[in-house]
């Protein structure tokens, strides 16, 4: 039986003129676990509200979709409430009420149900999801990683029979990313329950998945197994499609393209190596040492406490670092550990009770009011909405530049370049809630880009993007270093910082407890650490991302061959 038919599906937003879903055709079968991926923008969000009848975006469609071979537009409210559960990107949208167990029980209490069934399923998802130790507390105090489970056990509290979730990991750490997919994949298996998913962290759910949904431009482009969907995209020689992959499928891609059976996890990866190379004659890549000037400092902070209330925790305990002037920089940790707080403290918005803080060597208190944000500091925040403002995407564009000393035309011009920099073109029209979690944050960026700001503070920068737009991203913000500008960041995104920071820093418990180079800070951990690295370290010694495991493999098949 099949959960989930298109036929023929096509849906335009308002005043657009390109269509974001063109002729979409597929079947979801019972319990299957089915992956939607696809380049940022090109329909994923919008397919998966269209899954979900009260969540179906404003336009003009076509087409039927059917649910349990009913007409999913003419589905009750009470099964499309019940039946099919939703669970998006950012955790804190879904939480409405205050107490976690109250959460729990919030559906069930508008679907009608009895006190003792309440209390029977809530007690249920609670031991479940493991959620006894924090069964009472405010759902503000919880972690970005605790929300997102929350969110979904109160979805799987209804018993739903299908879930659909839009990039539910783009705000969780790495180890909460991993057991929030692992309970996912629990939920399928053991209950039944179909599971679809867009997601752009492939290492782990990809080869979860019994199909994957490859889409392009509000198109289907391919519809398979993964390895099916492997063999497609190796067939397809676009790098754009090879780039959303996971690690160890680009791999092997590159090192052996005639392989039979491609690894699609770390552990095949790593046998696939060992296999391979066998014994490596040479283990670790020389790298160039650069002379590296002395560089003044763009952020100081010593020995910052900061806690939100007089009577709670401290936050941040003594955090001490310095970001050279030029320097891309990445602050990591899990979820909760103190990353935010220390942007917030950054930008003015929270004041330490204790510690120096001071930009570009000028103390924070002594710029004013408006004097940091006067093209010296510009803020990326973590939901990129709350700086938007306008209702058309260009309008928000224009916005940034209203108290610019240049003509209408110079602003104009402007807002087309980054438009077209931010791969935002046909889109000018758009409300900016309408876009796609990719697109806002591109939106948002190319905001706070036109600022021309001598520092970015950016958090999470990379969530919902793909591949693709990830390495446009780098090279604008290596474009910024070399002007000059200095890049703080805030992120769960390994592979990226691996690759581009110039500093890698791990915060917990309030604090900095390891600040590196990538190089040195990936290969010492087990967790916070690539796909690339986990899947070579055992015989190489400093291999951080797919580029340096091709390299060294290589360098290898030439040693032996000589």
């Amino acid at each position: 039986m099949e959960t989930f038919v298109f036929e023929h599906v096509t849906f335009s937003y308002p005043d657009c003129e390109k269509s974001a879903l063109t002729d979409l055709s597929f079947q979801i079968r019972e319990s299957e676990f089915v992956l939607v991926c696809g380049k940022s923008g090109c329909g994923k969000t919008t397919l998966m509200r269209h899954l979900k009848k009260s969540l179906v975006p404003y336009g003009i469609g076509d087409g039927a979709i059917w649910y349990y071979g009913e007409d999913l537009m003419l589905l009750d409210n009470r099964r499309d409430a019940s039946e099919i559960g939703y669970v998006g990107q950012d955790p804190e949208s879904q939480i409405v009420t205050d107490k976690v167990w109250h959460e729990l029980a919030f559906g069930l209490e508008n679907l009608g149900c009895s006190v003792g069934e309440i209390n029977r399923r809530v007690s249920e998802m609670a031991s479940y999801f493991g959620i006894q130790t924090w069964f009472r507390k405010d759902t503000c105090e919880l972690s970005g990683g605790q929300k997102q489970l929350l969110n979904l056990a109160a979805v799987m509290a209804m018993h739903p029979k299908a879930i659909i979730l839009d990039e539910p990991t783009s705000q969780l750490d790495p180890v909460a990313a991993s057991e929030f997919l692992n309970t996912l994949r629990r939920i399928n298996q053991e209950l039944g329950t179909t599971i679809v998913i867009t997601e752009h962290r492939l290492e782990e759910v990809f080869p979860m998945a019994d199909q994957v949904l490859l889409m392009e431009d509000g198109r289907l482009l391919f519809q398979g197994t993964p390895q099916e969907t492997v063999r497609f995209v190796a067939r397809a020689q676009k790098e754009e499609l090879r780039e959303l992959l996971p690690a160890s499928v680009r791999i092997c891609m590159q090192v052996q393209p005639d392989c039979a059976a491609i690894p699609l996890t770390v552990r095949e990866g790593r046998l696939w190596l060992t296999e391979t190379v066998k014994e490596p004659q040479i283990r670790h890549l020389e790298r160039p040492k650069a002379e590296t000037p002395v560089q003044d400092t763009a952020i100081c902070m010593e020995e910052v406490w900061f806690r939100y209330t007089r009577q709670g925790e401290d936050v941040l305990r003594g955090l001490t670092l310095n970001v050279k002037k030029g320097q891309i920089y990445a602050l990591m940790g899990g979820n909760g550990a103190g990353k935010s707080t220390t942007l917030g403290v950054l930008s003015g918005r929270w004041k330490p009770w204790r510690g120096k803080l001071a930009i570009f060597g000028k103390r924070i208190e002594s710029y004013g009011k408006t004097g940091l944000f006067d093209h010296c500091l510009g803020v990326l925040p973590q939901n990129p909405a709350s700086v938007f403002t306008e209702i058309t995407l260009e309008e928000e564009l224009y916005e940034a530049l209203s108290y610019e000393p240049v003509s209408r035309e110079e602003k104009l011009a402007a807002v087309r370049d980054m438009i077209w920099e931010m791969q935002l073109d046909g889109l000018e029209r758009m409300h900016p809630y309408d876009l796609s979690g990719g697109e806002k944050q591109r939106l948002a960026l190319g905001k706070v880009l036109l600022r021309d700001p001598k520092l970015l503070l950016l958090d999470e920068p990379t969530k919902g993007l793909d591949p693709h737009f990830k390495r446009k991203l780098a090279r604008i913000l290596l474009e910024q270093k070399e002007q000059g500008r200095t890049i703080f960041m805030i992120s769960h995104d390994i592979e990226f910082c691996g690759e581009y920071a110039d500093q890698c820093a791990m915060l917990f418990d309030g604090e900095v407890r390891a600040a590196d180079t990538p190089e040195r800070f990936f290969c010492g951990n087990s967790f916070y650490t690539t796909a690339a690295n986990r899947m070579s370290r055992h015989l190489f010694d400093n291999a951080v991302t797919c580029k340096d495991v091709v390299e060294l493999c290589g360098r290898n098949t030439v040693k032996r061959s000589i």
